[in-house]
This record gives structure tokens, C-alpha cells and sequence, in this order.
């Protein structure tokens, strides 16, 4: 039987949420942001899960987030990086084998159908991501905001979590990568591209997969909870 791991990234500082807290913490509903995508994970059928987060929160969240809200699929908890491809590279070092699902926590709103079909679609493709087709044209300037470009609206996709793929084909493309790598890789379909040819796919998510990033956000993420 196949393993699948989420790696469910929560150690970001949440800067532009604008609280005393880090966003991942800030409670949405009835619970702190993480708790929400993290119980998702809980009732799906992945196998286990990963939890990374910010130096020096591994027993808080332990305590405050794991036992406090029963998410008995957490086998490990460890500290993450400086950049986000720093923390995704430690949440690896914690699997073996098998097939990984990494999240960004800040997707609170991901659905158990969403993880079911990136199983499926991973098991298949090996290498796939979460995402949903643009609905605005899209612009491509240079850096003095020029526009260089007007791509094919029906060719671009608007990148969500998660992204997924077979264990060793990831963590050999993050191998290659991490001593190079610069602020400028923001996903990890970026780091397959870059350091193997193996294709990726994409997998229709939903508009409703937001990542809270603003205050805005988490005022969009309180109508979903309240819809569902």
C-alpha cells in the first residue's frame, strides 16, 4: 500500500496580516488558522503528517495545536527555515518514502476532495500541482513594469496547494537545488522544472482554496467556514 505524507508548512512570520501573532495562529472560527487545514488532512485518507513550523514552536504547537485538537495523524513536528524552500526541505528530511502532498497552511480551505484527487493524480503523474485556471488577462512586464507580454488566458494557470509528487524524485530535485537556491523559487513544481525533465501536471483545485495573506483574506476565509 502507497504511503502518503502531507507536509503541512507552518512556519511563516504572516507579516502582512498585520497581527501580534503569526497568522497561522490567528483564530478563524472556531479554531487557530493551521488547525483548520490540518483537520482536513486528519479526516482524508492520507497515510501521516508532517507539521513544520518556526524555530522554536515545535512544543507549542505540539501542546496547543496538535493534542489540543486531536490530530493523530502528526507524526513529526519540526522547525523550518528561513525561506520557504528551507522549511519544505526539512519536512522531507522527516519522510522516507512514498508519495508527499506539501500545503501551505495558509490554505486553511483545502477540501478532502481536493487531497483525494491529488492522491490519485500523484500515484499517476508522479509530479503535480494544485491549481486554477486564470480567470483575469495576465500581463508580463520588465522591471520598469513595461509590458513585455499578453499570454493565452486559456494556457495560465493560477498556482495553489498542493503540490505533490513521489518521494524520491522530490527530494533528489530539492538535493540538487537547496545549495543554489535563492528567494526567487517560490513552489516546488519550480524546483522539479529546474533541477530534473519530468513533466508536471496540474490539478483543478477551487477558487475558494485562498491563501490568507491579509486581513481581507481571513474576512473572506470566515464567510467559507460559515458556507460550509
Amino acid at each position: 500500500m502507497n504511503k502518503f505524507t502531507a507536509i503541512v508548512l507552518a512556519a511563516g512570520s504572516g507579516k502582512r496580516m498585520e497581527q501580534e501573532i503569526p497568522k497561522q495562529y490567528m483564530k478563524i472560527g472556531d479554531a487557530p488558522l493551521m488547525v483548520h487545514c490540518l483537520r482536513t488532512f486528519q479526516e482524508s485518507k492520507v497515510t501521516q503528517i508532517v507539521l513544520v513550523v518556526a524555530p522554536g514552536d515545535v512544543e507549542k504547537c505540539r501542546k496547543e495545536i496538535i493534542e489540543k485538537y486531536h490530530i493523530d495523524k502528526c507524526v513529526a513536528i519540526v522547525e523550518g527555515g528561513e525561506e520557504r524552500y528551507n522549511s519544505v526541505y526539512a519536512g522531507l528530511k522527516a519522510v522516507d518514502d512514498g508519495y508527499v502532498l506539501i500545503h501551505d497552511c495558509a490554505r486553511a480551505f483545502v477540501t478532502v476532495d481536493i487531497i483525494h484527487r491529488c492522491m490519485s493524480s500523484v500515484a499517476l503523474y508522479e509530479s503535480c500541482v494544485v491549481g486554477m485556471p486564470s480567470k483575469d488577462t495576465v500581463k508580463v512586464t520588465d522591471s520598469h513594469r513595461k509590458v513585455l507580454d499578453t499570454p493565452d488566458r486559456s494556457n495560465v494557470w493560477i498556482v495553489q496547494t498542493p503540490q505533490c509528487f513521489e518521494y524520491n524524485l522530490i527530494r533528489g530535485a530539492y538535493d540538487k537545488i537547496i545549495p543554489t537556491a535563492d528567494s526567487s523559487i517560490t513552489d516546488d513544481a519550480m524546483i522539479v522544472e529546474m533541477a530534473t525533465d519530468h513533466e508536471v501536471h496540474m490539478i483543478e483545485g477551487s477558487y475558494m482554496n485562498i491563501k490568507v495573506t491579509t486581513p481581507e483574506d481571513a474576512a473572506f476565509g470566515e464567510a467559507i467556514l460559515k458556507r460550509r
